[in-house]
């Protein structure tokens, strides 16, 4: 399937010597200024019946016609995964991801994705760019993620996340005991070496976690992010750049360390847990429809859960 998209705008006077990107992202909001971009290149949203660049200047009374095709993506598949919903409207659709599951088709992963089980769920979003997926988790992180319904939605969700304006709280379990809470403000990029790997670095982009301490154990923490940003790994390379990383982490965790005098049962359950101790827990955004501030938690997951248990009963034991 596919949709025909018409849109006809006049320049106000107001808009003098802006960008013609800019100026058409004001005018027509519905879509990112990316995606215009890429239509006025293409020669599909056209000034006064002629092409033009996207850096061009406005003098004001111009005519903007948008005329283009939405075209399904058809590499896409729709499958019938189970998806675990806390919220539903006509323009967003909040999930409680489980761990395991990609967020989006890549090599090494073509399907089975939460890409393609909310093409089944909402077969409309198909229309939508990355069906509507405007942040990602990674695989074996759980908890929360906001989806777009609609491409308005979608654009006024990615704005609300370049702005810094989603709120976004982690629950996270790190090796070492930590004293007190903090702040990292440390730049983060690919390794230099490890293409698989984050780093923090110089020639990073800008990345902030807050963090601070819900419960000490004999060798372990339970503590709460907060990003103010979203890079990639974000709190896992922060956290271990602090050298207090993730339990499970096998990619910045280094080798497995356990408690000095530490049970069977708790060196069992360290050995074996089966992904980095990670969860978003709360997200709060403002509602791309009414405006108002729309906040969803998701309980830790049972794997989770076990893991403290663990680590309580290892406390109390040594006490």
């Amino acid at each position: 399937m596919s949709e025909t998209l018409h849109r006809d705008a006049r320049i106000p006077e107001t808009m003098v010597g802006l960008r013609l990107d800019q100026a058409a992202a004001e005018l027509l909001p519905d879509f990112s200024r990316e995606r215009l971009k890429s239509w006025i290149k293409r020669g599909e949203l056209t000034v006064d019946g002629a092409r033009a660049r996207p850096k061009d200047k406005v003098v004001g009374g111009e005519r903007l016609v948008l005329d283009t095709v939405l075209e399904d993506e058809v590499r896409w598949t729709p499958q019938a995964i189970a998806l675990d919903i806390v919220h539903e409207d006509d323009s967003v659709l909040v999930v409680n991801k489980p761990a395991g599951l990609v967020v989006h088709p890549a090599a090494g992963n073509p399907d089975g994705t939460l890409l393609n089980a909310l093409l089944h769920h909402r077969p409309a979003l198909a229309a939508i760019p990355r069906a509507g997926i405007v942040h990602r988790l990674d695989k074996d992180t759980t908890g929360l993620m906001v989806v777009a319904k609609t491409l308005a939605a979608q654009t006024a969700l990615v704005e609300q996340l370049q702005a810094r304006t989603v709120s976004r709280e982690y629950d996270a379990v790190v090796i070492g005991v930590m004293t007190a809470g903090g702040t990292v403000d440390a730049p983060i990029g690919r390794h230099p070496r490890d293409r698989k790997r984050q780093a923090v670095h110089v020639s990073g982009k800008p990345a902030v976690t807050h963090y601070r301490v819900v419960e000490r154990f004999r060798g372990h923490t339970h503590v709460r992010c907060k990003l103010e940003t979203g890079r990639t790994h974000q709190i896992r390379v922060h956290l271990a750049h602090q050298r207090f990383p993730l339990v499970g982490d096998a990619l910045y965790g280094g080798r497995l360390k356990l408690p000095a005098g530490a049970s069977d049962s708790l060196k069992e359950l360290l050995r074996h847990f089966p992904r980095q101790a990670l969860h978003a827990r709360k997200l709060a955004f403002m509602h791309p429809d009414s405006g108002e501030t729309l906040t969803l938690r998701a309980e830790l997951p049972d794997d989770l859960w076990l893991l403290l248990d663990g680590l309580r009963a290892d406390q109390e034991e040594s006490s």
